[in-house]
């Protein structure tokens, strides 16, 4: 059993380092006050190919797999870039899995290139306002009219949407009611962000202000069925294939945000001198910040251990879910602790501390919650009777 990362690996480290060193603290907290989507930073990404990590070589992307896919995220939080970063880049690493997996050779040509060029961006449009988690109630319509589908609904919580040209849009080809699961009849599209059928409403939120959130409206879009994804009616198994990545990434993103959180405490108290000594010279301070280490240490072995499961082409969703929830609660943690470290000044917007602390609950709500793992946990590990 080798724990340690490869040389080959550690370099994506270091590459991904040296490209964050141009966007500092203070350049996040700037986005954070004004908002705008830091196009300049997806830029510097697509510039050096980053943006393909995970996308096949045949189509302009590096072949990688989700562990380097995750370190390259985790590194981009670490550098203080936070959620604010992660999530601009977030959805060109897995988003487009089920294209890769089950679209067509056209498909692939159209659409992966753009997408990891960065001449594309997308978005994702799955949740809607009256189903949450639930899936397969949604109400989003597509409807079949010769070479093309008009889909008419509503979507919510779709990040990006402000800026990107495409959207991966799940919506329902056959009523609920005729299908043998709840989950058939849902099928996938790669659609274009057309201005005179999609209208897209900016919800004003707790923190991340760079990376927008929508509310997004459609009125019969007209998509052609060559930009189906895979068959009618299969798309939400289609979706289940992007879903494990997802929970992996966003995982390595709650660590890395946890432990520049932490290394800026730990800093702090070596250098706040109150009574006479350092802060950090107290038990009180001490420890808290050394279980935050061990926790965030445990919820980084659970991340890899899923993402190795998953490049090995194992069954990974117990520990894929297990490192969400782990790396969530231990990053929310270091960045509270973060804050009662530094007192009042964590409280300050020029220590970064309380930015970090509004991210961290990113992860702790979306894209699943953790009361959801908790069920997916009892019941397909455990043996537990199905709770809902």
């Amino acid at each position: 059993m080798n724990f340690t990362f490869t040389d080959d690996q550690q370099s994506i480290c270091q590459a991904v380092e040296k490209i964050c060193a141009g966007f500092d603290d203070r350049y996040w907290l700037q986005k954070d006050r004004e908002g705008g989507f830091p196009h300049d930073f997806h830029a510097a990404f697509a510039r050096d190919g980053w943006l393909g990590i995970a996308m096949p070589e045949a189509y302009g992307g590096a072949g990688l797999g989700i562990t380097e896919a995750s370190l390259m995220m985790q590194t981009i939080s670490q550098s203080g870039a936070g959620f604010s970063g992660a999530s601009a880049l977030h959805m060109n690493i897995f988003g487009l899995h089920s294209v890769v997996v089950f679209g067509t050779e056209d498909q692939k040509k159209r659409f992966l290139p753009p997408l990891i060029e960065g001449k594309d961006k997308a978005c994702f449009g799955v949740t809607e306002p009256n189903s949450g988690l639930n899936t397969a109630a949604l109400k989003t319509k597509a409807v079949r009219h010769g070479d093309h589908y008009l889909i008419s609904g509503q979507k919510i919580w779709t990040s990006t949407a402000q800026v990107t040209n495409k959207i991966l849009l799940l919506a329902r080809t056959q009523a609920i009611e005729t299908c043998q699961r709840p989950t058939d009849g849902l099928t996938l599209f790669y659609a274009d962000m057309d201005p005179l059928h999609v209208e897209v409403r900016e919800i004003e939120k707790m923190g991340r202000k760079s990376v927008d959130s929508n509310q997004v409206f459609i009125d019969n879009l007209r998509v052609s069925a060559a930009d189906r994804i895979g068959e009618e009616g299969k798309g939400f198994q289609y979706l289940l294939h992007s879903l494990n990545p997802e929970r992996i990434l966003v995982a390595a993103e709650a660590v890395g945000l946890g432990k520049i959180a932490l290394k800026k405490a730990s800093e702090y108290a070596k250098q706040r001198v109150v009574f006479d000594r350092p802060i950090g010279q107290n038990q009180s301070i001490q420890h808290p910040l050394a279980e935050r280490w061990m926790e965030l240490e445990a919820a980084e072995l659970m991340t890899y251990k899923a993402a190795w499961l998953y490049d090995q082409k194992k069954p990974c969703g117990a520990e894929a879910n297990a490192a969400k929830f782990l790396a969530a609660e231990a990053g929310f943690k270091s960045c509270e602790t973060a804050m009662m470290t530094h007192g009042g000044m964590g409280y300050a917007k020029e220590f970064h501390i309380e930015r970090y602390f509004r991210e961290a609950m990113i992860p702790r709500l979306a894209p699943v919650s953790s009361q959801m793992i908790l069920c997916f946990i009892a019941e397909k590990v455990l043996g537990l009777p199905r709770s809902y």
